[in-house]
């Protein structure tokens, strides 16, 4: 998949979600008015009928038949229409107008903004099948890197937040903190031009594995170029699980990157781990994680939260009035994969790190126990704002993303979408490994726990969190909410 860089905006086109966003509850304007959504020509079937029509050669996508692509329009237009959560917004468009059904899906939403002038809906997309499948599984096409950026104006500011271990940025010796210089003996920070920007592009985002491409990151005191192979990484969704001795008692810790079906095994054993140590408090490091399965979020939830969770509802949705209302999501006591029970902590407070790329099932977790007052603390910055969820649906070789949810915790509270506000603010600090105690946020979670309050910045330091708030360099569907499809 290619992201690109606009010249002097440190942006990844629009395939890049931002954070924030509207509310479901929220007072919204319309950038123009906008008439219903009327189906116009009247459609001559119903849902089921055009699912799986496709304009492609039969058979090149599972069970499908021959269609046109009218049939494939139809099916997203009903589809939209049915499940839409604001469905009543979404315009009246001239089918006709667009070359392809995805081109045809992204104007199927509603144009409101909110109160603030955001729009909206800022996570409405689109994945071929096999990306969707490869993001699923937490397979990526890249060198292993993590990149954060500052800001969105030129000139770019881009670090390594992470390197994948084993990868071809880790065997060159890339860490986090590095500064991105260039990219294939282009400056990559002042870089503006369309031909720059290309080769930029090429660079980043590899459109298959097996390129080489150079870059050249800042490296401490130094300068370091190195060759980069792309390949299929698959990343690791739980890291750095340890337990840290203090006065006050063992604390857990450990770093949880993405809601994926694979992190289920990892976060037993790792939760596991810090039961059988004794932990009497976590630290759980969610500043890059965009989301996922709103399972996995749920099974975490409960082996922080242990007995007190059993039987209580988790999650519960608000949807639009054509569709039934779901069952609440409750916290989950047993593993999906295996019906194993699931190991338990029993905490009574949990403290979370938080950035702009703690996202959608991230703050499900944060929501969720504070709807039975688990006591949350959130250390680092404000979290993503996104309270709401998909069922992804595949549909001829493309698999669609539309709002579908809001979700809300057993207080009913939700209204999240400008994000949860932290305990106490701390810099991501990029000179130092996740879970060192060294870390800022790190560090700042376990003074807060052992003093009871924020400790006091050092001079310039809360002016220097607010300039430096790194963002995940992510594409639109890493910062989801997912609700498993049975």
């Amino acid at each position: 998949m290619r992201h690109f860089i606009r010249p002097f905006v440190l942006a990844v086109a629009a395939l890049l979600a931002g954070c924030g966003g509207g509310s479901y509850s929220s007072p919204a304007t319309p950038a123009a008015p906008t008439p219903p959504f009327v189906p116009d020509p009247p459609v001559a079937h119903g849902l089921d009928y055009y699912q799986n029509r496709c304009v492609a050669q039969p058979g090149s996508f599972a069970n499908t038949t021959a269609g046109t692509l009218d049939d494939e329009k139809n099916f997203l237009r009903l589809w939209i229409d049915a499940t839409y959560l604001w469905y009543r917004e979404v315009p009246a468009v001239d089918m006709a107008a667009y070359a392809t059904a995805v081109d045809y899906f992204d104007v199927l939403k509603t144009p409101l903004l909110t109160a603030s002038g955001q729009p909206k809906d800022r996570f409405h997309f689109s994945y071929p099948d096999e990306l969707w499948n490869d993001i699923s599984a937490g397979v990526e096409s890249g060198f292993g890197i993590t990149w954060v950026q500052v800001g969105d104006e030129w000139p770019r500011d881009w670090r390594i937040a992470a390197v994948e271990p084993g990868s071809s940025a880790a065997l060159a010796g890339m860490r986090r903190g590095d500064r991105l210089l260039t990219v294939d003996g282009v400056d990559f920070v002042n870089g503006g031009t369309v031909e720059e920007t290309d080769r930029i592009n090429a660079g980043l985002f590899p459109a298959a594995t097996g390129e080489t491409h150079r870059f050249g990151v800042q490296h401490g005191a130094t300068t370091l170029n190195a060759s980069l192979v792309s390949a299929l990484v698959t990343v690791a969704p739980v890291q750095n699980t340890r337990v840290i001795d203090t006065p006050q008692g063992p604390v857990g810790y450990l770093t949880f990157g993405n809601h994926i079906a694979p992190a289920e095994p990892q976060l037993v054993a790792a939760f596991d781990t810090l039961r059988k140590a004794g932990v009497k408090d976590l630290v759980l490091d969610l500043r890059y994680n965009g989301g996922g399965l709103l399972s996995i979020a749920s099974e975490v939830a409960y082996m922080i939260a242990g007995a007190q969770a059993s039987g209580k509802v988790f999650e519960d949705t608000l949807v639009n009035d054509k569709t039934p209302q779901p069952e609440p999501l409750l916290f989950l006591a047993t593993a999906e994969q295996t019906g194993a029970a699931l190991p338990a902590l029993d905490l009574k407070r949990v403290y979370v790190l938080t950035g702009p790329g703690t996202c959608s099932a991230s703050e499900s977790i944060v929501n969720g126990l504070r709807g039975i007052d688990v006591e949350v603390h959130l250390v680092g910055s404000q979290t993503c704002g996104k309270p709401y969820a998909f069922t992804p649906m595949p549909n001829c070789g493309t698999t669609y993303f539309a709002i579908q949810y809001q979700g809300v915790n057993a207080k009913g509270f939700g209204d999240f979408s400008d994000g949860f506000l932290p305990t106490c603010a701390a810099a991501d600090d990029l000179n130092h490994e996740l879970g060192s105690s060294d870390e800022t946020m790190l560090a700042t979670a376990l003074q807060l726990r052992a003093g009871g309050s924020c400790p006091a910045p050092a001079a310039g330091a809360r002016s220097a969190a607010r300039a430096l708030t790194w963002k995940p360099v992510r594409a639109l569907g890493r910062e989801i909410k997912v609700y498993d499809v049975k």
